[in-house]
């Protein structure tokens, strides 16, 4: 009985009012050793059965977040003429790239609410449970790490940048730096009304070393031992090659 009731509830739960339907220009990246960038084109279109609703604005945001890893944010001081560091915060999960593009001021096209709950802004991507009880300045210690890899061109807001045709058709470009880390990229796209997600299309690329790149990336990770020693050689034999031409072109 109790099977039956929840079946009857889900079937009543009407279908979304707008859906989103969205392409990426790329499937997959391919980091080479002349990787210097590209460029990803997303765009889509709003999906109805019924006609546009005129009482609500409309809002299309587009997210795109590298893998993320735990880090430790260290603080440094100036003590007795030289800089140690003093305190520490490690970061639970901050993803490598993060980029936000909106059709709007940000404050405007999504509620607050909305955002702690989909964890669209930069700062809600990044999560940061716990700090040391001596530290009373914990946020800005993830305020450094926005800073630092907004810098370096890894986390970007671009408000205004996705343009919306006919409250139908949408689209958007997002740059990606040469310093991408490997893995996979999670592009998400909110649709919103009045501030609030109505609906939610999410899709990952692929960003893969290849070539010469992908062979020392494995062989880094994967046999050690052997990229040290490799990596010794190397040396060797360009510190001994410098020599030589050094000695021919002197004598």
């Amino acid at each position: 009985m109790l099977r039956l009731v929840l079946i009857l509830a889900f079937l009543a739960v009407p279908a979304a009012a707008e859906q989103v339907v969205a392409g990426l220009s790329q499937n997959r990246i391919a980091i080479t050793a002349n990787f210097d960038g590209s460029e990803l084109l997303i765009f889509g279109a709003i999906k109805r059965e019924e006609p546009i609703p005129q009482d609500t604005p409309l809002g299309v945001i587009v997210a795109v977040a590298g893998p993320s890893k735990p880090l430790v944010v260290r603080r440094k001081e100036r003590r007795f003429g030289i800089w140690i560091n003093t305190d520490a915060v490690e970061i639970d999960l901050a993803p490598s790239f993060y980029a936000v593009a909106t059709s709007g001021p940000m404050n405007e096209v999504v509620k607050d609410i909305e955002d702690l709950r989909h964890k669209i802004s930069i700062p809600r991507a990044i999560r940061s449970v716990g700090a040391p009880m001596h530290i009373q300045d914990a946020p800005a210690f993830t305020d450094a790490v926005i800073r630092i890899r907004s810098n370096n061109g890894l986390y970007t807001l671009l408000e205004g940048a996705v343009e919306i045709s006919e409250e139908t058709l949408f689209k958007t470009s997002i740059a990606l730096p040469a310093n991408l880390t490997a893995g996979g990229y999670k592009t998400r796209i909110f649709l919103t009304r009045g501030g609030r997600v109505v609906d939610e299309f999410e899709t990952e690329i692929p960003v893969q070393k290849v070539g010469l790149e992908r062979f020392l990336y494995n062989l880094a990770h994967e046999r050690p031992l052997i990229y040290g020693i490799l990596s010794i050689v190397i040396a060797i034999a360009a510190g001994w090659g410098a020599s030589a031409a050094f000695r021919y072109f002197k004598g």
